[in-house]
């Protein structure tokens, strides 16, 4: 699993069938507590807005935490943090 922030969101006017209805957002994953110059676009499986802290599944996991085991998805927003602690 990833953590991650959510800093904008993407927006396709067109997309395969399976995927109407969900938002794609873009998130710049944490690590070590800190924003590191590494960034992902994630199917939002939970309504995560701009600015919330994150929990990413990726791989077949993703797949399988959208019921769609045939979904071309790679990663899944599947938690919003409430606090992180170390």
């Amino acid at each position: 699993m990833i953590i991650g922030r959510v800093y904008g969101s993407v927006v396709s006017t067109h997309k395969l069938d399976g995927l109407v209805g969900y938002k794609f957002m873009q998130v710049q994953c944490i690590e070590n507590g800190a924003l590191v110059d590494k960034f992902l676009t994630a199917v939002d499986g939970v309504g995560a807005g701009i600015g919330e802290d994150v929990i990413i599944t990726t791989g077949s996991g993703a797949r399988k935490a959208l019921g769609k085991d045939d979904a071309p998805v790679d990663a899944v927003i599947v938690g919003i943090l409430d606090t992180k602690q170390c």
